[in-house]
């Protein structure tokens, strides 16, 4: 990695950080503009993963404020950059997987959303994600995929 990409990635980073300070603290708009600037970056550098991570989170911004039908293209894009990786790790991808099964869900998508639900209770169980796991089979159990 050359030194501007490293300069542009740290700046990013950066930027995520500050974003999710703004996040805990309720405040969408702030945290969601930090958030947008670190994707520009990211887009610029040509970093994926580093991209597919930032992306989620804006997902997660959208999804925390009540923006369901802006969440849904950021998990898509996620997802679509994650499973295209052969660096994706399995935590990144279940962590992806989760905010959009939960999304489909509220919107009444059960069929997506349990499926959803499943790769990610899979993707947590290969990397001993014990709260993940435990997660995922409730959600299926309440959408009555599985029995407890």
């Amino acid at each position: 990695m050359s030194q501007p990409r490293d300069g542009a990635g740290r700046t990013a980073q950066e930027l995520k950080r500050l974003g999710q300070v703004e996040r805990g603290l309720g405040h969408h708009d702030a945290a969601l503009a930090l958030y947008e600037q670190a994707v520009a970056i990211c887009r610029a550098v040509d970093d994926p993963l580093l991209l597919a991570h930032t992306i989620r989170h804006v997902g997660d911004i959208h999804q925390d404020a009540g923006r369901l039908d802006l969440a849904g293209p950021c998990y898509e894009e996620a997802l679509t950059i994650y499973r295209a990786n052969p660096q994706t790790s399995p935590l990144d991808l279940a962590n992806t997987v989760r905010p959009f099964a939960l999304l489909k869900e509220q919107k009444g998508a059960v069929e997506e959303a349990a499926r959803l639900w499943a790769e990610a209770r899979d993707l947590y169980a290969s990397v001993n994600v014990a709260a993940g796991v435990a997660e995922c089979s409730a959600r299926l159990v309440r959408l009555g995929r599985e029995t407890p």
